[in-house]
């Protein structure tokens, strides 16, 4: 059922991951889906390939997000795709998802790695969701990719988890000012999801067992199993949900 034909999607951090299980989900459901990333091309054509294998719509876009011109001229690019496509530059679903990882405390943070993950993490979305305003049509979606760790404290993962924070705070903040658009925003809050950015913690045995046993499910999450909730708050059954945080842990530490 093709819940968000007509939709167009903007998905970041789309290429791998989290943002690749989005994107593939929410072209099933019908939404043509532009597909950014940072720096891996190859990775990205293999999601626009992927979706347009199983007759969807999808094109690649490239942007470092840490820096204001390649966000605007991301927009731009954007622009002249939807137009030479749709006729207008509107779109429907913004998802902030791209991110990075980082496992320092407070001991071994510097000023360089709190930048890093911050400007990825908090700068970038607010800048997106900045340009996507003018072009966002009423009734649209917002969907930020939060994390567990706002919840459950982990001393190793200082900076990622201050940035994370401030990730809801944004969420609650647009949702009440974009509110009288009928736009939602909302944010999901994955714990372990089995993706590449894990990769250190998949390849340790004990580190895996570990990340398992935090949900009552005793297991990892797949990126289908965030993709999904994403593709509820994006359609019209998620209509009457704005300015939430939803724990997508699989019942991390109860």
């Amino acid at each position: 059922m093709e819940m968000l034909k007509g939709k167009v999607a903007l998905v970041t951090g789309a290429s791998r991951g989290i943002g690749r299980g989005i994107a593939l989900r929410l072209a099933r459901d019908g939404a043509a889906v532009a597909v950014h990333y940072g720096s891996n091309k190859s990775a990205a054509e293999e999601t626009v390939h992927a979706i347009r294998e199983k007759g969807g719509t999808a094109f690649a876009l490239a942007a470092d997000l840490t820096a204001i011109g390649d966000i605007h001229a991301m927009f731009a690019a954007l622009d002249a795709e939807l137009e030479q496509r749709f006729g207008d530059n509107g779109f429907d679903i913004l998802v902030n998802n791209a991110g990075i990882g980082q496992s320092l405390t407070i001991e071994e943070t510097t000023e360089a790695s709190l930048d890093e993950v911050m400007d990825i993490h908090v700068k970038a979305p607010i800048f997106v969701i900045q340009q996507a305003l003018t072009r966002l049509r009423d009734g649209g979606r917002i969907v930020n990719l939060s994390s567990a760790v706002t919840r459950i404290a982990f001393p190793n993962l200082l900076g990622y988890s201050v940035s994370k924070g401030a990730v809801n705070t944004l969420t609650y903040v647009l949702a009440q000012q974009l509110g009288p658009r009928q736009i939602t925003v909302n944010a999901i809050a994955p714990g372990f999801v089995e993706t590449e950015m894990n990769a250190d913690t998949l390849s340790d045995p004990n580190g895996r067992q570990f990340a398992a046993g935090l949900s009552t499910f005793g297991r990892w999450a797949q990126s289908s199993d965030v993709a999904d909730i994403a593709a509820f708050l994006a359609s019209a059954d998620g209509r009457w949900v704005t300015g939430q945080v939803l724990d997508a842990s699989g019942g991390s530490r109860l």
